[in-house]
């Protein structure tokens, strides 16, 4: 993981330089709550269509949240697609992902093999707070994956997701984000043991 932390900040370092920030970004410098007639989203600058990878680093957690303690040999790497929309007036994206998870090796007794499967969900974040360019929210799904395993005994899928942002330019964004997925105990509680991430991502807006 450590080396996709490297890939990430030097693909950031290389956005900032190549993409300066052109006039028409507009933000608020200062922080506040996102009210009722705001118009200006955070995640798309001045643009109508965003993409994005991400790339997550697996930790063994059955909770909605967790911290990013005790990682495991399992990684997602995720292709989304996004365009601006409103939750509830609050500045969001509506998005259609499509997930690779990879396990390499066994670990809390579990063979992280076993679940590399890939993934396919909509999506929806939404902003909730902002401070210059700087943006931090929450976001749900639903999707399926390939098959059902030992860990998640079914194909349907529920995402939560946590996320911050910052926008380097007009068109880059990056993120952090923690991510759940699970079948909302759809089965029994023995095959709803989750797949959980915590990981980086950047965007790219067009």
């Amino acid at each position: 993981m450590r080396k996709f932390s490297l890939i990430f900040i030097s693909t950031f370092a290389l956005a900032c330089a190549s993409n300066s920030a052109r006039a028409d970004f507009v933000g608020d410098s200062g922080f506040h709550f996102f009210r009722s007639g705001e118009h200006f989203n955070p995640f798309f600058g001045t643009h109508q269509n965003q993409i994005m990878l991400n790339i997550g680093q697996g930790v063994d957690y059955g909770y909605i949240i967790a911290p990013p303690l005790k990682p495991v040999p399992y990684n997602s790497l995720q292709f989304q697609y996004s365009q601006p929309i409103t939750f509830f007036r609050l500045p969001a994206r509506w998005s259609f992902n499509i997930a690779m998870n990879l396990g390499w090796g066994e670990k809390n007794g579990w063979d992280w093999e076993d679940f590399s499967i890939p993934i396919a969900y909509l999506s929806s974040d939404a902003i909730f707070a902002s401070w210059g360019r700087a943006y931090t929210g929450f976001g749900i799904g639903a999707g399926m994956q390939a098959q059902q395993n030992a860990r998640i005994g079914s194909k349907l899928l529920f995402q939560f997701k946590w996320f911050a942002g910052y926008g380097l330019s007009d068109a880059w964004r990056m993120e952090i984000f923690m991510q759940h997925f699970s079948n909302g105990s759809t089965t029994p509680q023995y095959l709803n043991n989750s797949y959980l991430f915590w990981g980086l991502g950047i965007a790219y807006n067009f």
